[in-house]
């Protein structure tokens, strides 16, 4: 489960990621609660507009950024965007101390943070096959993923206390200090033993390469359909705790801080889990998103703010299992040197809807109540399990053979890990390359 963590790199890495990791999710949660609380009166449609400004960019910068995570180097690429990060959480906490701030600042600032995290995040995503070999980079993916969501159990409750304590400006102050912990861990990374991955020409038509090379790649294809779906519908997490704790529950700061430790709780198991397995599989795509909209469903019925409480471990448990899975098998299926351009599709597909969605989301959970909304993220979830499931008995023929007298079993005609079409097309392209230079050649 732990093995990547035995590459020197890789323990620098995730130590330095996790403490970030804890800043960042203190910094979402102390600004969902201003937006909600003290900018606006309860408007949950003004937080669903800060998540759109500061997802958004993912989607316009998408094509740019992947290419720069192919063509320059990580690392150092990673200490810019870590650092711009940092002093952008400082001039947020500063206004807020001052009690100076007001909703177009966060605004403003949310904006300026998705412009930098859509440079940020296909370079993060993919500097990870650069620090293990490529038989422990799905175990990779999910340590990270896990990270990540481990941090929730820590930031968004520290955030509700601090909150309560000394008010959200320091909250972002702290933030601000974190992301240099990343950076210092990036200076003290063993350059002369990364792998460094293939870098992309320096040539015309980088761009609109990689969304050929995915057009190519049905699997691919529907695993971003599927992330789309519960990524614009599903995964507003900032909107169901804060009005289920507020409107329907009549909670506070710390207790809606604590919601998303306890949904950490689930994320964490989740993505250990993917951890202990050896590679990423088509139908645990399937799998995690049918438990996820079935964990929603169960979600908007609870009738307790402790029972709903409980639910969330579900949620959780469920949405990392899908998280984690569909980028492990992205990364580990597609040639080195598209990763960056691949992934930052992958990620302006998943982030990027949620600009979409969220003030949808939002106007729901205004206009019917929070748990509508949650109705809303329980349909997006058995959608995108239905979309992927029609896949595997089109195209991979996927049988379930049912037997009076002994357990269903479940065969696909192929083995499902997306390596049979990556090596067809990786064969296609250097047959087609073949015969240019074929055909161009001197005679």
């Amino acid at each position: 489960m732990f093995r990547s963590l035995s590459v020197v790199n890789y323990r620098i890495w995730f130590a330095g990621a996790l403490v970030s990791n804890i800043g960042t999710w203190m910094q979402r949660t102390a600004q969902d609660w201003i937006v909600l609380t003290e900018l606006t009166d309860y408007n949950a449609t003004a937080v669903g507009i800060t998540m759109a400004l500061q997802l958004g960019p993912m989607l316009l910068l998408m094509p740019w950024s992947g290419l720069i995570a192919d063509r320059f180097n990580r690392r150092k690429l990673l200490i810019l965007t870590q650092t711009l990060m940092g002093l952008l959480a400082l001039g947020l906490g500063i206004l807020s101390v001052t009690d100076v701030v007001e909703l177009w600042h966060v605004y403003l600032f949310a904006f300026g943070l998705g412009v930098v995290a859509a440079i940020d995040a296909p370079a993060r995503q993919t500097f990870v096959s650069e620090l293990v070999a490529d038989d422990n980079l799905s175990n990779a993916v999910a340590l990270n993923s896990a990270s990540f969501h481990g941090a929730r159990l820590i930031g968004p409750a520290a955030a509700g206390l601090l909150t309560v304590a000394v008010g959200a400006g320091w909250v972002f102050m702290i933030n601000a200090v974190t992301f240099a912990a990343t950076v210092f861990a990036m200076t003290l990374l063993r350059t002369h033993q990364l792998r460094r991955q293939p870098k992309a020409p320096r040539e015309r038509g980088q761009l609109m390469a990689g969304f050929r090379y995915v057009r190519g790649r049905s699997d691919i294809v529907v695993v971003m359909i599927a992330v789309f779906l519960i990524g614009t519908f599903g995964l507003n997490f900032a909107i169901f705790t804060s009005t289920m704790a507020t409107i329907e529950f009549g909670r506070g700061a710390a207790e809606f801080g604590l919601l998303s430790s306890i949904m950490a709780i689930g994320a964490v198991a989740g993505a250990l889990l993917a951890a202990r397995r050896s590679r990423a599989r088509m139908r645990l795509v399937v799998l995690g998103s049918a438990m996820f909209g079935l964990a929603c469903a169960l979600s908007a019925i609870m009738p307790t703010y402790a029972s709903f409480a409980i639910s969330l471990v579900l949620v959780g448990l469920s949405s990392l299992t899908l998280m984690t899975t569909a980028n492990a098998y992205v990364q580990t299926t597609t040639r080195p040197e598209m990763r960056g351009r691949v992934m930052a599709l992958y990620m302006a597909i998943f982030v990027g809807g949620t600009p979409l969605g969220a003030p949808l989301v939002g106007w729901v959970a205004d206009a019917f109540g929070p748990r509508w909304a949650l109705g809303l993220a329980a349909i997006s979830g058995l959608l995108a399990a239905l979309v992927v499931l029609f896949w595997m008995v089109r195209y991979r023929r996927l049988r379930v053979h049912v037997h009076p007298f002994t357990a269903p079993r479940v065969r696909v005609a192929h083995a499902g890990d997306g390596r049979e079409e990556a090596a067809a097309l990786n064969h296609e392209t250097a047959t087609r390359e073949i015969a240019i230079v074929e055909a161009t050649a001197p005679r």
